[in-house]
């Protein structure tokens, strides 16, 4: 059974620090893509980043680009997401997601098929 868990999610102020991490369990790590998604209150799921465990390529929606990093422990069947200077806009509950991809990733939500449950993430201003 695909088992996706996602924790690290908290209260920061702006400007701050989080790692989230996202484990993985019951599939060939090395063979899935890894997305991580937000969902703003009202607002529609986006994509944030990713990272293909094949090739090590990632991908950033601009307005994160410079402040957020993606990376994959293998040996761990995690990947973290490490989100600095964090803003208010940024608040929302993120989810990993994953999608047996090889290749370039993407983050098309209808792409992936399996999700966690998501963890929050509030910056206060």
């Amino acid at each position: 059974e695909v088992q996706l868990v996602e924790s690290g999610g908290g209260l920061v102020q702006a400007g701050g620090s989080l790692r989230l991490s996202c484990a993985a369990s019951g599939f060939t790590f090395h063979d899935y893509t890894i997305g991580w998604f937000r969902q703003a209150p009202g607002k529609e799921r986006e994509g944030v980043s990713c990272i293909s465990n094949s090739d090590e390529s990632t991908y950033y929606r601009d307005s994160v680009k410079g402040r957020f990093t993606i990376s994959s422990d293998l040996a761990k069947n995690t990947v973290y997401l490490q989100m600095n200077s964090l803003k208010p806009e940024d608040t929302a509950v993120y989810y990993c997601a994953a999608v047996r991809l090889l290749g370039s990733c993407v983050v098309i939500a209808s792409v992936y098929g399996h999700w966690g449950q998501g963890t929050q993430v509030t910056v206060s201003s």
